[in-house]
């Protein structure tokens, strides 16, 4: 997962619910759970098809048994791999009814990026606009990535300018713009993590964290957008990163 960067004030633990009333976390069973009635309802055919691959899987299983005679290997085999097979499946309809919800929303792309997996560190709201354009910074093996959300002709000098800024101290460092979205040239938030997964690594793991420690001593520029957030809009969590 994304790194973010550390804030000097400590946030109080919300895992355990303890007398200050902080609620309990919930567990790994009623996050399944919570998901598969969302799934359910987003897609129904989602959860029957997952149910039909492990049946399949174990149904070959048994018919290996059958005909090798070897039951008690096959059955054994057949079992967790069957659980397996239709887990991946649930777990991508999920993954594809996610991206669907948070296609479109305000700081979809930021969500996505801070469920990045490797080394990345994102610092999200880097600069933006009154009218609700943000741009966010990832910095990882790649160099510097800028991802936009908002309007793209406003995008294109915000980003410019964020591009500018950084070089000041990025030096001969890459640095990638992206424009989250459905347009021409964007890139849709379902393809977002496996856009930046797929960019040349330019650096080693001593050049990002000197990248890092020159971006962080950089003056900062507007974190979010100034003014009120509009009425009802939510910052959405992203979807669990897929391992490469």
């Amino acid at each position: 997962m994304a790194k973010q960067p550390k804030d000097t004030k400590s946030a109080p633990s919300t895992d355990a619910k303890g007398k200050d009333g902080t609620k309990k976390a919930p567990g790994r069973i009623k996050q399944i759970g919570l998901v598969a009635k969302v799934v359910h309802k987003q897609s129904p055919k989602s959860i029957p098809i997952a149910a039909g691959v492990a049946l399949l899987v174990l149904a070959l299983a048994v018919l290996g048994g059958f005909l090798t005679g070897a039951w008690l290997y096959w059955i054994v085999m057949g079992i967790p791999v069957a659980f397996l097979a239709g887990f991946v499946v649930f777990t991508r309809s999920a993954q594809r009814i996610q991206y669907k919800m948070l296609d479109g929303q305000l700081g979809a792309g930021m969500a996505v990026l801070e469920n990045m997996r490797g080394n990345w560190t994102v610092e999200p709201g880097v600069t933006g606009s009154r009218q609700m354009d943000i741009v966010h910074r990832a910095v990882g093996k790649p160099g510097v990535v800028l991802v936009g959300e908002g309007s793209p002709d406003r995008l294109k000098g915000i980003i410019a300018n964020e591009k500018k800024r950084v070089a000041r101290v990025a030096f001969n460092t890459p640095i990638y713009d992206i424009q989250v979205g459905s347009g021409e040239g964007q890139v849709p938030i379902s393809k977002l993590q496996r856009h930046l997964t797929k960019l040349p690594r330019n650096l080693n793991k001593a050049e990002v964290s000197e990248l890092r420690y020159r971006l962080k001593a950089m003056p900062a520029s507007m974190q979010m957008p100034k003014g009120p957030m509009p009425k009802g809009v939510k910052m959405p969590k992203g979807p669990k990163a897929q391992g490469r």
